[in-house]
């Protein structure tokens, strides 16, 4: 299949390339930087610089790359926590999910593209009884504390994504990822591997009914019966080393 996978040059997407090409599939990656660019060019990526932001050149990206399905890896996180300028990349963050992703949306449709595979998070559920099931009530998006401003990009990117008509939805809610290229550690609560990650989007691409999946380790903070029964999900997998 041809897959456009925004945001390929992420924590994520640098994972999720290559099991991509191995499987077969044409891949369009995106990034900001010239320079990844080339790194995924030489990973057999077809890379494409273009800023979500800019409506007009990204539809014309996914118009050129006629993709079946799109996979959206798009944050707007540094590389390395920065407790000073929390707030300000939080609010990056959300201005992306709902910018970004309606952009994302809007050109996926003009490319005929028939699935969307979305990036949420698994930690913005309401207080309540756990695990969370995907049903669960998230935090409130009222206000400027960080869980609302969080909330409201979550929020519209799921909007957007689960409910265009035209395309069929899936919005995968990641744990706090661990791994290569990430910020947290095995210990933190709904942890997630950034290898078991990118392999739920695979899997997504071919199982799963459009929806909402909870996508982290078993500890107890969210319900992932849900991934495992309807798209075979394994929070084990590794990338070989």
């Amino acid at each position: 299949m041809r897959i456009f996978l925004a945001g390929a040059s992420g924590a994520i997407g640098r994972r999720l390339t290559p099991l991509l090409i191995a499987a077969g599939h044409t891949v369009t990656g995106t990034t900001r930087s010239a320079d990844r660019a080339e790194e995924l060019t030489a990973r057999g990526v077809q890379a494409v610089v273009v800023d979500v932001f800019d409506a007009d050149a990204l539809r014309d990206a996914l118009v050129a790359a006629r993709p079946d399905i799109v996979i959206h890896q798009l944050t707007d996180l540094p590389q390395v926590p920065d407790p000073v300028r929390f707030r300000e990349a939080l609010a990056r963050n959300s201005r992306l999910r709902i910018g970004g992703t309606a952009n994302l949306v809007a050109a996926a449709l003009a490319a005929g593209a028939r699935r969307l595979i979305a990036q949420s998070i698994a930690f913005a559920y309401a207080d309540g009884p756990e695990p969370h099931v995907e049903a669960d009530a998230l935090v409130s998006a009222v206000g400027d504390e960080p869980g609302a401003v969080t909330g409201r990009g979550v929020r519209a990117l799921e909007e957007a994504v689960l409910n265009t008509p035209g395309i069929d939805g899936i919005v995968l809610r990641y744990g706090r990822l661990y791994g290569p290229g990430t910020w947290n550690t095995p210990n933190a609560r709904a942890p997630l591997h950034v290898d078991a990650a990118a392999q739920a989007a695979v899997l997504a691409l071919r199982r799963g009914a459009p929806g909402i999946y909870n996508i982290a380790e078993d500890d107890g903070a969210v319900s992932i019966d849900k991934a495992r029964n309807g798209l075979g999900f394994d929070p084990a997998f590794r990338l070989p080393a």
